[in-house]
């Protein structure tokens, strides 16, 4: 009953967002899910978390480490990648300096068939109980989002990383500026993405539809 009921207050929240926050984030689906994500802890009385571009770069590679696999993302095949891979691999392509890397309060993770609009994939993430509680959870204080296509189409994959680090001195971009690979989108870097595929939208047009879905809620040391 309360997921129920969640999920009606939820269409409503995205409505707004969606109304409110066009000017406030770049034409990018991976700062509009962050858009989403902290509408929807404030709506709940938990504070809203840094929008961190080298943590949501390392969102993007953690989806690529999966090269394709929605069968790894959930069901009796999931997988993860090994923790090693943050500082081994992940950072180093992001330029993020490895010695600023922050502990990993949590992660939704889901996959598609079809390109959606970023509430809509925010509303699939949020599958269950589970779920919720990785969203709600006070422990949280930084977020990175990222999206993307596989091979330029299907499937799709979104990531949201949660972290506890400290702003301004966690997943520091050498530099001071993320790189930008593509394909993909990330949250954060203040540039334009057209979106996880070039072909789900024409203008501002988004693909909907029943798609089939893939999601998965993990928490770390909690």
């Amino acid at each position: 009953m309360a997921m129920a009921l969640w999920l009606l207050f939820s269409s409503f929240l995205f409505l707004s967002v969606s109304a409110n926050t066009q000017t406030k984030v770049t034409d990018n689906p991976a700062d509009e899910l962050v858009a989403v994500l902290n509408a929807n802890r404030t709506a709940h009385k938990s504070s809203s978390l840094n929008d961190n571009p080298g943590l949501a770069c390392i969102a993007l590679q953690y989806i690529k480490a999966y090269q394709g696999d929605c069968d790894a993302v959930g069901g009796p095949d999931a997988k993860k990648p090994a923790d090693s891979e943050f500082a081994e691999t992940f950072a180093p392509n992001c330029g993020v300096d490895a010695s600023t890397l922050s502990p990993i309060t949590g992660r939704l993770l889901g996959c598609q068939s079809k390109y959606v609009q970023p509430s809509e994939a925010f509303s699939m993430l949020m599958k269950n109980e589970r779920s919720l509680e990785i969203l709600y959870d006070r422990n949280h204080t930084e977020v990175g989002a990222a999206a993307t296509g596989t091979d330029g189409g299907a499937p799709y994959f979104w990531c949201v990383l949660l972290s506890s680090g400290k702003h301004n001195s966690s997943f520091v971009l050498e530099g001071g500026v993320a790189k930008i690979t593509r394909p993909g989108c990330f949250s954060g870097a203040n540039d334009e993405c057209s979106g996880a595929d070039d072909s789900s939208r024409s203008g501002h047009v988004w693909l909907y539809g029943v798609t089939a879905f893939i999601s998965v809620g993990y928490a770390f040391g909690l």
